[in-house]
């Protein structure tokens, strides 16, 4: 720098114009090393190492590329220039030093950063990560290092020593809190939904209070990022699953089995004792001929050892129409290939109400996928409402305008019959 003063002076250049002339030739030579220093670092140094880390067998080496970390720990290089160089202006020397440092500090903190994100695409490609997400921990030391790289540009910036900045944060400590409140309770929560295995990446959670119904994309600091059924999303905040109730279906999805729980109701009016007719009828159907013969034999030794009069269909025991068809619906269950035979299965009687008499079905399906399960759940009833009239049975339902227009038209026609008869 001394040798282009010196060239300038031995031009015969008017000593007024030297010392500009001389400053803007210093920092076209320091922008242009500046340039070639960048340029060397970022298509020589980078696209080596890119190679090495394409060549080798280290699966996370692509993430660190695909996060350009070395990239931006490359911008270093000109501040770091351009502060070796600063002693070139006397004047200014230490005003380009603390804006050269200062830079060096945002790089190192945007460095810092992008080598944790990468930190946690890593950690994602292990199976633990849905057990225990670490995104929102990693948000939290993010905060962290941009509040110490804040602290530290300033204190450069005005020459005080970090200490006196970090002295005043604690009269500052109520407006943090009213300005982190959402990051704290969510790293609260986040730390017990992870320590209580509450809720992973890939579970089905249902809060409908939020319009969430469906599978978890995504857990950080604030949110939790729920995919619904409906391909919408919902964003639910993270202190929420705590402070209220919803549920998870992924013991339901581990268990291999889900849940049928549905009723068929059935119109007591129709409900009888079995004839001999029905008796012979029902022996021929595969499910229930085992059944019938046990039974039948069990009611004949109780009826001749307690010598029932079986004359009058009231004395003694005798065989239900209802009663055989929920035994032909438990066979039934148990002969699927949709219904799961290692968990609970039965077919039992509700309270009877005003709209019949219910016969629940309890079991489970083998399958957990919603469209296989939905599609088992139909065939078993499509069958049953087709079977019931087979054991003289009639499924319960509310008159609809077809039923009221016909006992119309019965009650018209009567009365003109009678108004003929007379």
């Amino acid at each position: 720098m001394q040798f282009v003063n010196n060239l300038l002076l031995n031009m015969e250049l008017n000593p007024k114009l030297v010392e500009p002339l001389a400053i803007i030739i210093k920092i076209l030579l320091i922008g242009m090393i500046c340039i070639v220093a960048n340029f060397i670092s970022k298509k020589i140094v980078i696209r080596i190492i890119t190679r090495i880390v394409t060549n080798s067998k280290v699966k996370w080496g692509k993430i660190i590329l695909e996060k350009q970390v070395f990239r931006k720990l490359s911008h270093m290089v000109p501040a770091i220039i351009v502060y070796s160089l600063a002693s070139t202006f006397s004047t200014y020397k230490l005003f380009i030093e603390k804006l050269a440092i200062s830079y060096i500090i945002i790089v190192g903190l945007v460095f810092i950063q992008s080598l944790l994100n990468a930190f946690n695409d890593i950690y994602q490609t292990f199976e633990i990560s849905k057990v225990k997400p670490i995104k929102g921990y990693i948000q939290v030391v993010n905060i962290i290092i941009m509040t110490v790289g804040v602290i530290l540009v300033t204190s450069n910036l005005i020459g005080k020593s970090p200490l006196i900045l970090l002295s005043g944060i604690g009269a500052l400590s109520a407006v943090l809190m009213l300005v982190f409140k959402d990051s704290l309770l969510g790293l609260v929560a986040g730390i017990q939904l992870a320590s209580n295995d509450m809720v992973r990446v890939g579970d089905w959670i249902e809060m409908p209070k939020y319009g969430a119904n469906g599978d978890v994309l995504d857990i950080s600091l604030n949110t939790v990022k729920v995919q619904n059924f409906d391909k919408t999303i919902t964003m639910i905040p993270s202190y929420v699953l705590i402070s209220d109730s919803f549920i998870n279906w992924r013991g339901m999805q581990s268990s291999g089995g889900r849940r049928i729980k549905r009723t068929l109701n059935i119109d007591t009016s129709s409900i009888t004792f079995c004839t001999d007719e029905m008796i012979e009828k029902f022996v021929k159907v595969d499910y229930l001929s085992d059944y019938i013969i046990q039974k039948e034999m069990e009611i004949q030794e109780y009826n001749a050892k307690n010598q029932i009069d079986r004359n009058n269909p009231v004395n003694g025991r005798a065989l239900t129409n209802i009663g055989v068809f929920r035994a032909y619906i438990s066979n039934y269950l148990k002969n699927h290939d949709g219904i799961n035979q290692n968990m609970t299965l039965m077919v039992r009687q509700l309270a009877h109400s005003e709209h019949g008499l219910p016969l629940e079905i309890y079991a489970f399906t083998n399958s957990v996928q919603w469209a296989v399960y939905e599609t088992v759940q139909s065939d078993i009833f499509d069958h049953l409402f087709a079977v019931a009239p087979e054991f003289g049975l009639k499924v319960f339902q509310n008159p609809a305008g077809a039923d009221l227009r016909k006992m119309k038209d019965d009650s018209s026609n009567q009365a003109l019959i009678r108004g003929r008869s007379n």
